[in-house]
């Protein structure tokens, strides 16, 4: 039979405990409510149906369900001040969370190629990236995403915890749970250091050398307007991918004894709950089609 687990979350810095959850619950709100936004004015905006807005409408959902796999248990456990999850919750969890985190590393991926071909080949942007590619390429990443968590999620639910149940962090991270473990974790490491790997050529590697291109595309435009407005349309994409692999270098690639675990819970907050929320706020604040559908959109609310 397994333990429950005790979540500590931010217990050990008490005098700070209300502008936790103050935050948490206002970044959760904004998430939802940004994110949702993003996706009804692309859903309903007959301007915005090119293949970029496509894998954004993607983006938005992965955001949405990317926080709320951690945020509503944090949030209960703030408010009935009862930090105990159940080791099913707790597997559940980081299944889903690892799911959606490979998600996100397929959809910047594909995203980022989104980019080269609008820049680099713009005369067979529509030809390339079709709907059949669209369709199938959105169809692949989820998919992908959930194959990629199943041999860790079966390798980690199998281990056994009986020198302690306490958590030191806001969710189940599988690398905390890991570390808890009194049997061998040998298994479990051997595949997230492959499926690390793996990301690293099949996605990271990928979007350098999508920007690479880019960059040298853009460089080749005489006119500096020229250049601003074509680097533009990739802007908003560069800064959530520069937000996403510095987070997750800081947290996976840097030596553990080089970050205290209190700083390692505070960075996870940057890519659990920050990015998700400031997603759809760079990709609508910077874009002028965004802007100008919300502008056509309520334009015809009122007409009719």
């Amino acid at each position: 039979m397994h333990l429950d687990f005790i979540i500590v979350g931010f217990s050990n810095i008490p005098f700070l405990q209300i502008y936790f959850v103050l935050f948490f619950l206002l970044s959760y709100m904004t998430t939802l409510i940004a994110n949702l936004f993003l996706i009804a004015i692309i859903a309903l905006s007959t301007l915005l149906v090119t293949p970029m807005y496509f894998f954004l409408f993607n983006l938005a959902l992965l955001d949405i369900t990317y926080t709320s796999v951690t945020s509503p248990k944090l949030i209960s456990i703030f408010s009935i001040a009862s930090s105990t999850i159940s080791h099913s919750e707790c597997v559940i969890q980081y299944t889903f969370f690892i799911a959606f985190t490979s998600v996100e590393y397929f959809l910047l991926t594909i995203m980022s190629y989104d980019r080269y071909v609008a820049v680099c080949r713009p005369l067979h942007y529509h030809i390339v990236l079709n709907r059949r590619f669209c369709g199938v390429a959105s169809f692949s990443i989820w998919l992908g995403g959930f194959l990629f968590c199943i041999p860790i999620s079966i390798t980690a639910s199998r281990n056994v915890y009986c020198s302690s149940n306490i958590i030191n962090h806001f969710f189940c991270d599988i690398a905390v749970l890991l570390e808890l473990s009194c049997t061998s974790t040998d298994s479990t490491q051997n595949i997230i250091f492959f499926e690390g790997s793996l990301f690293l050529t099949t996605c990271f590697l990928p979007t350098v050398v999508s920007y690479v291109f880019i960059i040298n595309a853009v460089s080749k435009i005489k006119s500096l307007s020229g250049k601003h407005k074509t680097f533009s349309t990739c802007a908003s994409h560069l800064i959530t991918v520069i937000l996403f692999y510095s987070v997750i270098f800081t947290l996976y690639m840097m030596p553990r004894a080089s970050l205290t675990q209190n700083q390692r819970k505070i960075i996870s907050v940057l890519y659990s709950n920050v990015i998700p929320m400031l997603n759809p706020l760079v990709y609508s604040l910077r874009n002028k089609d965004v802007k100008r559908a919300l502008k056509t959109v309520i334009e015809r609310s009122i007409l009719l």
